[in-house]
Order: C-alpha cells, then sequence, then structure tokens
C-alpha cells in the first residue's frame, strides 16, 4: 500500500496532459498592447523587478506561466487544510533591510529570528543560534579551534566581495584556517550547501559572502508563510499598477533592430521597450531569444554555462490537533561519514534537512507541518519510468519518516498527508534547465550581467552564480537589474515607437 497521499501520487506523464488547456489567450484579456517593462516569471527577483519599476511610474506586465507566483519561494494546499511551504524557510537578517525598503514595512515587519538550529551526523551532535559568536563558542570550545584562528577566518570571509581573487576554493579555504579538520568543515559547509548548492570545489567568494550574511544576526523567516508574503507582495504590486498575470506561457522574446521589443505570450504578440527575464539564464538566451541573436562567442560562453542541483522534498502534514515538541525549526541531519558534495546530491540519499513549521509560523492555525528537504541531481531522475519514478518517491518518503522517528518516535502515527516533489517536479513547474533549484554555477552571473550589452532592451536577473541565489540574493539582485532597467527606460529612445505610431 503507498505511503504517498492519493494527491502525490500523480506521474509526470499525467501532469503534462493538463497544462496546455490552461494557457490560453483569455489568460490575457484586459492586457495592453504595449508596456514600458514585461516581466517573464515571478520569482522574488522578478517580482522586486516589477514593484520597483511599477512604483517609480513605468507600466510593467508581470508574466507567470505556473497557477501560483514566487518561484521556488511558494506554497501550495492540500485537502484537510495542510499548507505547505516550498524549499527551506532561512535567510539572513537583510532581508529585513531589503524588504523594507522595497516593498513595504508591514513585510519587514513580520520577519522573525529562528531560535534554534540543529545538527546531527557521525561526526558531532549540537544546536546553535547561528550566529558568529555561537559558532565562535562552538568552535572554539566543542572542536577546540583557537581563537586567533576562528576570528582570522571570519574577519577573512567577511571581507570577501566579487572583485577577489575567484581561483581560490572553498575546500582551500577550509584547509588554510582549519587544516584536515572535516568536522569543522562539515559545521561551516553543509548549512550553505542546501542554502545555494556550492560544493567544496566551487570559489570560496560563493561561501564566504553568503556564510558572512548568515553569520551577521543569524537564520530568519517570515510569520505568516509564504503564503501571506507573496499575497502581500502582490498586493503592492497592484497598488503600484503592476499587471500581474498567472498561466501565462511566455514562448518567445521579440528581437527588432537588434533590441529586445517585446514577447509572444500564449501565443499573443504584447510589446515593450523593455524586457526582464526571471526565467534561467540559458533558457533566456537559447530558448527564448535564440543564439542567432547573439556574438557567436557570447553564445558559447551561455551553454558553457554549468547548472547547479536540483532538489527533492518530502512534505508531512501533522492532522489536526496533533502536535510536536520543539525540537528547533531547522535541522540537519546524516548518516554519511564526512562531508561530501557528490553524496549530499546521490539517488542513494544519505542527508536530509528538516523544516519545522509550528503553529507561530502562521499565527492563527493550530496545524505543525514537516519538510524534508534533499538536494538532488536531475539527471539521476529524468529518464525514469513512471512505474520506478513513484518506487523511488515512495522509498523517499519512507525513509524521511524512518529518519524522523529517531528523534520523534511517534510521529508516523500524527502524519496524515505525505507528498514527495522530485527535479521532476521542479523542472514541470519552474521549467528551469535541470531543473535547478540554485540557478547557476559562478560562471553565469557574468553571462547575466552582460545579456544587455548583447542585446539592449533585455535584462535578466535570478539566482546566478550562487553567491545570488537564496530569498535574500535572489530579491537583491533584482534591485540591481531593477536600477539599470530604469536607467534604460529612463534614456533608450523607444524603440517600438514606429508600431504605435
Amino acid at each position: 500500500m503507498s505511503i504517498l497521499s492519493p494527491t502525490a501520487a500523480t506521474a509526470p506523464s499525467e501532469l503534462i496532459k493538463k497544462r496546455p488547456k490552461l494557457l490560453t489567450a483569455e489568460r490575457l484579456k484586459g492586457t495592453k498592447d504595449r508596456y514600458d517593462l514585461i516581466v517573464i516569471g515571478s520569482g522574488l527577483a522578478g517580482l522586486t523587478v516589477a514593484n520597483r519599476l511599477g512604483r517609480d511610474g513605468h507600466s510593467v506586465l508581470l508574466l507567470e506561466q505556473h497557477y501560483n507566483f514566487g518561484g521556488m519561494a511558494t506554497w501550495f494546499k492540500r485537502q484537510n487544510g495542510h499548507i505547505f511551504d516550498i524549499s527551506l524557510h532561512g535567510f539572513p537578517v537583510g532581508m529585513i533591510k531589503t524588504c523594507r525598503k522595497y516593498w513595504t514595512k508591514e513585510i519587514a515587519d513580520s520577519i522573525v529570528p529562528l531560535k534554534s538550529i540543529r545538527f546531527d551526523n557521525p561526526q558531532f551532535s549540537l544546536q546553535t543560534t547561528f550566529d558568529r559568536e555561537d559558532f565562535t563558542r562552538i568552535l572554539t570550545q566543542k572542536f577546540e579551534i583557537s581563537p586567533e584562528n576562528v576570528a582570522g577566518f571570519f574577519d577573512f570571509a567577511r571581507s570577501m566581495n566579487f572583485y577577489d581573487d575567484q581561483k581560490l576554493t572553498t575546500r582551500e579555504l577550509f584547509q588554510r584556517f582549519f587544516p584536515d579538520r572535516t568536522d569543522v568543515w562539515r559545521l561551516l559547509m553543509e548549512p550553505i550547501a542546501y542554502a545555494n548548492g556550492s560544493t567544496l570545489d566551487d570559489p570560496a567568494i560563493t561561501y564566504g559572502i553568503v556564510f558572512s550574511n548568515f553569520m551577521s544576526k543569524g537564520v530568519y523567516t517570515f510569520q505568516g508563510g509564504t503564503d501571506l508574503l507573496i499575497k502581500s507582495m502582490k498586493a503592492e504590486l497592484h497598488k503600484n499598477g503592476v499587471d500581474v498575470r498567472n498561466y501565462a506561457q511566455v514562448e518567445q522574446i521579440l528581437v527588432e533592430g537588434g533590441r529586445a521589443v517585446g514577447v509572444v505570450v500564449n501565443g499573443q504578440r504584447i510589446s515593450a521597450r523593455a524586457v526582464l527575464s526571471n526565467a534561467n539564464v540559458k533558457n533566456t538566451i537559447l530558448d527564448l531569444v535564440g543564439e542567432e541573436h547573439f556574438a557567436p562567442e557570447y553564445v558559447a560562453e551561455a551553454k558553457g554555462v554549468r547548472m547547479n542541483s536540483s532538489s527533492t522534498q518530502v512534505y508531512l502534514g501533522l492532522r489536526r490537533g496533533e502536535t510536536l515538541p520543539f525540537i528547533g525549526e531547522l535541522f540537519f541531519t546524516s548518516t554519511h561519514p564526512t562531508f561530501d558534495s557528490e553524496a549530499l546530491t546521490a539517488l542513494e540519499c544519505t542527508s536530509r534537512t528538516y523544516s519545522f513549521y509550528y503553529p507561530e509560523i502562521r499565527p492563527g492555525t493550530d496545524r505543525y507541518a514537516i519538510v524534508a528537504s534533499i538536494n538532488s541531481n536531475y539527471r539521476d531522475w529524468a529518464d525514469m519510468s513512471d512505474e520506478d519514478y513513484l518506487r523511488w518517491k515512495e522509498r523517499y518518503a519512507e525513509d524521511a519518516i524512518r529518519s524522523l522517528e529517531r528523534y520523534l518516535p511517534d510521529v508516523r502515527a500524527k502524519v496524515e498527508h505525505v507528498e514527495v516533489a522530485t527535479p521532476r517536479t521542479f523542472k514541470f513547474f519552474t521549467q528551469h534547465a535541470l531543473a535547478t533549484s540554485f540557478g547557476t554555477k559562478f560562471e553565469g552571473l557574468k553571462v547575466s550581467q552582460d545579456l544587455p550589452k548583447q542585446l539592449p532592451g533585455l535584462f535578466h536577473a535570478g539566482s546566478v552564480g550562487i553567491i545570488m541565489s537564496g530569498w535574500l540574493g535572489a530579491a537583491n539582485y533584482g534591485v540591481i537589474v531593477a536600477n539599470e532597467v530604469d536607467r534604460y527606460l529612463r534614456g533608450a529612445p523607444d524603440a517600438v515607437a514606429k508600431e504605435t505610431a
């Protein structure tokens, strides 16, 4: 008998049949023929760009092919009152400032700190508030690292920036300050690998910037759940005059006279003075535009960009009236002997992180939920038969519950809803290349930044270069690119003036 709830047992081939019927011209009823800016995709970068430009008086159309908004920062509902957030629910304190300045005070005021992050693996078991002061205590007292080495490491990581030497790898950085201390490496690396998919052999900058952001004041989340966050953002978008559409599949970015001049969406042409893609950067260049519109060397550079890893998630909903003791909001668990980037994403899962959703995460409710997140590779799932696919989903669900029983022995009896999302699920709903959850490797950032130089009027914002991954990075990259789009719109000639004259 399947452990998965009935709504979770749908095979990918059945999902694919449903979407085309929803992507119709009717979804675009009431749109204008022309906008200042069209935003493709509603991840946090796309939402932030749309809001920033709408607030400044530009006419903006936001197009999202999914029924829900938020990209990987979204949620879904199931029968019996279950609500699940997609992805881990932790980000640095800088999200408060970003939301206050570029969204609303109310959104910023709903960002609260997590109380406890736990680790349990063959090398150590501990609990932390995940900030510099507590990590210093743990490293000096539990791991017996000299205070000088710990301070030197934190200061070095804090000083890192985009213009630093990018040849230094994270492995080399750790070896410099903590030679051969793989237990320390694991403590420092594992949470960041779940936050942005980085590995020991990626440039150290992709680790140092993200780690330092978290070490400022710990890990934060949005109180009220991702559903309230995105609904609040949609309300702000509407307030600022942004035209927001879902079930809107962009099929092509239009190019005329060497400029981006609009899109074809659900079979309909809509013109714009500029286009911002929040889609995957490779999808944007190679599929939505076409390589014939770019210099050959740029196309080669784009094709060479490597994708980051994907995710598998197991959603566990407790039946109404059941409770959980507080054991922390984030719990990094593993049975693997040491931290291993390849083992972390292997199909044979040995490591998973549990996000615990207590009622205070969504005030006014009495429900508990647990999400087990596993870093994965799309290639391991892509060509499975439907039978094998459902068998592996069943296995992941069972393993997540069995692993959790080590800490909560009676949890199985409390669980009412069990669902598994795999890289194939994320590929279907996000359309990202290789179903990446964390965007591209570091070389993707330059390709993203150079896009408007190659094709005026076309911009990109999203998870690129690892340091831009995660909620804070995506939103902040949206702010950076929004400023570039604003300058372009205020200074660029109207590329579609002849069409609308």
